[in-house]
């Protein structure tokens, strides 16, 4: 995730910090990138991670792998397109100080 120096600063994040962004659709954890090429108030997180829940099958778990379809709005452009609307969320962040949970999403399934 991409931050601007400021921001970070005022969060206590650090470049190369695990950080926590949550609102109230869901959590991920994601590394940080602090930059002052990212304007003030805006972070950028990259799509493509595979959604790897924490605890699967439990509503509202964290994502340990940075898939921001957990916090952004699930709705489709209209009835006859169904493309995703823009990716954009409003959302908190703070720096992770507890324990990396593993990893699971490219361990086959049991």
């Amino acid at each position: 995730m991409w931050i601007n120096t400021a921001d970070a600063a005022q969060r206590g994040i650090r470049d190369g910090d695990v950080v926590r962004l949550y609102n109230d659709r869901g959590a991920l954890l994601a590394g940080a990138h602090v930059t002052d090429e990212m304007r003030c108030g805006v972070v950028q997180l990259p799509t493509g991670a595979w959604y790897d829940p924490l605890e699967p099958g439990a509503r509202g778990t964290l994502d340990v792998h940075g898939n921001p379809n957990v916090v952004t709005l699930d709705k489709g452009t209209s009835k006859l397109a169904q493309g995703p609307v823009a990716q954009t969320a409003l959302v908190e962040i703070e720096r992770w100080d507890g324990p990396l949970p593993a990893i699971k999403a490219y361990d086959p399934p049991t």
